[in-house]
């Protein structure tokens, strides 16, 4: 660890960002977006569909196979106006995203909510029908909480679940600086095609660009492909506001990883390639709940809050990958778990010495955001380099823009 990253200022970290290089709308097909190729501080241009070319045989690449919920709920007053209630994720103690999305008759989430003031006291009422059946979905406020309100759900026929109400009374929940209605493409297109585990509310977006055809091609050069979910938080999009990152609450999201991803990495000696921000966050946790699993074999829970990877405490059992992951996977088998299920809060900055991923995909993303942070401790002062370049070069920014692939600098 060279620097401290609660000294860094975002000022120092940040760029102009026209509106019209946004895009607001995704490419007709996922994989003729751009591609930067970046490596070893040289910058090539190509296409996403051209990817197998520039990743080298035998490397691993991990894919973050959440799927986005149909998360904005709108519901209308008697008096006519509209309340939006935007799910962010269950309230109370989870052991699974899986078992919530499953819960049958009543669900209480934590929610974000647009005209809260004219809610009241009354309960909100919405009819959906999903295949013949008519469903009468309530919502009501039981209490607002410091960034947030607990909001519970409740629906009558009660025999179908959480996940299937949401899907047919919910909308997609395009991120705020695509300003536009939602249309029936984004349904599709605002997800990867390998989710498979819904929990976000925000697309993992480096994985949009995927086809079954780049996927097959990555398999034929002896390119695995292995999942991780992580479910992407509305925090996602939050700005750093504050002087320095030490006053900067980083926000905290779900993560689900098998156990037999783990032994996977234990045993695999190529290159690890993360697709996202969302899988290097996912993947450099593992490493930090390993060392907190050597430290503290017998802990009840294991969890990474926001300068973990910074401690003294953590830093000092210099641990290896391998030493690491060997720990986490026997304290799962101790606690006789099949998959480790909890929340990351790392912050990864300047600063930050990563210990499994060394290439990155990644779209470009906002000024003035932890994700910025996180490429810049990839490529270090090169960020700015590949930034300049893209802006330069018409590419396609934030979650329906342009892709990159970063091969780290060497520590």
């Amino acid at each position: 660890m060279k620097t401290f990253p609660g000294d860094i200022s975002i000022q120092d970290y940040t760029y102009s960002l026209p509106d019209e290089r946004i895009a607001l709308h995704p490419l007709a097909e996922r994989d003729q977006s751009k591609l930067l190729v970046y490596k070893d501080g040289d910058i090539q241009e190509s296409r996403f569909v051209n990817l197998p070319a520039y990743l080298p045989e035998n490397s691993l690449l991990v894919c973050n196979n959440t799927k986005v919920i149909n998360a904005r709920l709108h519901f209308k007053k008697t008096t006519g106006s509209t309340i939006e209630i935007f799910c962010l994720e269950p309230a109370g103690e989870i052991t699974e995203y899986s078992t919530v999305m499953q819960q049958s008759g009543r669900s209480t989430w934590k929610c974000f909510i647009g005209g809260a003031a004219k809610w009241k006291s009354d309960v909100l009422v919405k009819q959906i029908m999903i295949r013949n059946d008519v469903i009468q979905l309530y919502a009501r406020m039981i209490e607002k909480q410091s960034n947030a309100y607990l909001v519970s759900f409740e629906w009558k026929p009660s025999q179908y679940s959480f996940a299937e109400i949401i899907e047919y009374a919910g909308d997609i929940p395009l991120p705020p600086y695509i300003k536009r209605t939602t249309a029936s493409a984004d349904t599709e297109r605002y997800q990867t095609i390998y989710a498979a585990h819904s929990g976000s509310v925000a697309a993992p977006t480096a994985g949009l660009h995927f086809t079954q055809s780049v996927l097959d091609r990555l398999a034929s050069k002896n390119i695995h492909t292995a999942n991780i979910t992580l479910h992407v938080g509305a925090g996602t999009f939050k700005p750093v506001t504050t002087p320095t990152m030490e006053q900067h609450e980083m926000h905290a999201e779900w993560i689900e990883v098998e156990k037999s991803f783990i032994e996977q990495l234990i045993q695999h000696n190529g290159p690890i390639v993360a697709t996202g921000t969302t899988s290097v966050r996912t993947l450099e946790s593992l490493y930090w709940l390993g060392v907190k699993a050597f430290v503290s074999p017998h802990a009840i829970n294991l969890s990474i809050q926001q300068w973990d990877a910074y401690s003294q405490l953590l830093q000092e059992p210099n641990l290896s990958t391998k030493e690491a992951l060997q720990s986490l996977l026997k304290w799962l088998e101790m606690k006789k778990k099949n998959a480790l299920f909890t929340k990351t809060q790392l912050l990864i900055a300047p600063g930050y010495a990563f210990k499994l991923v060394q290439v990155m995909i990644t779209n470009f993303h906002q000024p003035h955001s932890t994700l910025l942070l996180l490429v810049a401790a990839a490529v270090r002062k090169d960020w700015r380099k590949i930034y300049e370049y893209a802006l330069e070069n018409d590419f396609r920014f934030l979650s329906y823009g342009d892709s990159s692939l970063l091969f780290m600098a060497e520590s």
